[in-house]
């Protein structure tokens, strides 16, 4: 599936800036570049949805990674945030916070395929905290902004949140209504030309630091599906608090802020799209968040894996490498079967998304099994690292505590259980 001549014209055009970063990567890589194509070259022959491009922009990313986030990323860990707005901006300025956005806003104006091709790369970093961090400013804040959003409203949030100048984070959960999202409580009432804020929002990832929330928020008293809209909030509003950064067993180095409204004035222009549409936009969002966060923890789990055959490779038991024993080496590859199980779904179902098809029992299906998965495997390959695994030392155990949020963020595993049975046609009528 080659890019057609427009959108590679387009994306050229759009990551004039992406390609001048770089190109300071490619010099100290210069004798990498040969192998590196013709690598990109094979790869794309052999793969069932990616082109030359989508390993180009992989190999860019892999590498600004491996020189500006990993090198950092025990210290925020410890510390229990990351720079966010100088990340951002440093993968602003190389193009990958709007793979998939408007060109005219700043995008490189390519399909979703790419967006989850920089969701798989970002799983390199090599802590779970700062990949969803970047999720949540290029495909949870900001999808319904860039498809729904006035201009005026996509120059003032979407365009600086593309080049990294600002930070953005989802207000949807509550205290009581997480993945019951229909249940908020978060009022917006009209006032002349403005909305009335009051309310809050719980586990608001990057919300200490974010610079505007896309708020999901009553704004009327009709039916739950038809009273909500998402609105565009500048933080530094009077009347925003954050109450405080919540301490979480995993995901330590992205900060999460409980935040208080009390009678927040925002321009009603601030609204995305139409008022009452915030529920359906929310949705919608969801589908592309869901794949994302499917693509970002493939590669981490099959990290996790190899690092436990090195390990358990070297590690004796017995007089004989713990790998040797059958128990160990099967379970392994049990569980390298069940990744490329879960690949191939991401796959097909993202293939089909970018043709404009309704994916979202397959998302759902792909991020049920996700989270799953991700338990499944954290447990049986902490197992095999003994003592070592129960220390803070090794990913194996980072991976251990952050990848139990899959199974519940962006819909817990009952969510997706729910859907995929009103597809089936098996949930029981109210």
């Amino acid at each position: 599936m080659a890019l057609c001549g427009r959108a590679l014209q387009m994306h050229f055009s759009a990551s004039r800036h992406f390609l001048k970063t770089s190109a300071v990567y490619q010099k100290r890589h210069s004798s990498e570049n040969v192998s590196c194509k013709s690598k990109a070259s094979s790869e794309a022959a052999d793969h069932v949805l990616y082109t030359q491009e989508h390993f180009a922009l992989k190999d860019s990313l892999r590498k600004l990674i491996d020189q500006e986030i990993n090198p950092f990323v025990d210290k925020w860990e410890e510390e229990g945030q990351f720079p966010a707005h100088r990340v951002f901006k440093i993968l602003g300025t190389a193009g990958f916070l709007g793979v998939n956005k408007p060109v005219e806003y700043g995008g490189l104006g390519l399909d979703f395929s790419y967006s989850v091709a920089v969701a798989e790369e970002l799983g390199n970093i090599n802590c779970g905290g700062i990949p969803m961090a970047i999720g949540v400013q290029t495909d949870m804040a900001t999808p319904a902004l860039a498809r729904f959003g006035s201009a005026e409203l996509k120059k003032e949030f979407l365009l600086p949140s593309i080049m990294g100048d600002k930070v953005a984070c989802l207000g949807v959960s509550e205290v009581g209504a997480g993945s019951d999202v229909a249940s908020i409580k978060t009022k917006a009432v009209r006032k002349g030309d403005e909305f009335v804020i009051n309310g809050g929002k719980m586990w608001t990832t990057t919300g200490a630091q974010a610079d505007w929330m896309c708020l999901l928020a009553n704004t009327s008293d009709g039916p739950p599906h038809r009273n909500k809209s998402l609105i565009c909030l500048p933080m530094n509003l009077p009347g925003i608090h954050i109450a405080r950064k919540i301490d979480k067993l995993g995901m330590r180095s992205s900060d999460t802020a409980e935040v208080f409204f009390e009678d927040v004035r925002v321009p009603c222009k601030n609204i995305i799209g139409q008022e009452g549409m915030g529920f359906t936009y929310q949705m919608l969002q969801f589908q592309e968040e869901r794949l994302w966060g499917v693509a970002n923890i493939l590669m981490m789990m099959e990290k996790v894996v190899q690092e436990t055959i090195t390990y358990t490779r070297q590690r004796k038991i017995f007089q004989q490498p713990v790998l040797y024993h059958q128990v160990v080496h099967f379970r392994l590859a049990e569980l390298q079967t069940e990744i490329e199980l879960l690949r191939s779904l991401l796959y097909r179902c993202t293939a089909l998304y970018i043709k404009g098809n309704d994916v979202t029992k397959l998302a759902s299906m792909a991020k049920l099994k996700a989270g799953r998965l991700a338990r499944e495997l954290g447990d049986s390959c902490l197992q095999y690292w003994g003592g070592m695994g129960f220390t803070s030392d090794v990913l194996v155990s980072r991976f251990y505590r952050d990848s139990r949020l899959m199974s519940i963020g962006a819909g817990a595993d009952e969510v997706m259980l729910s859907i995929i049975c009103k597809y089936m046609d098996t949930l029981p009528r109210k």
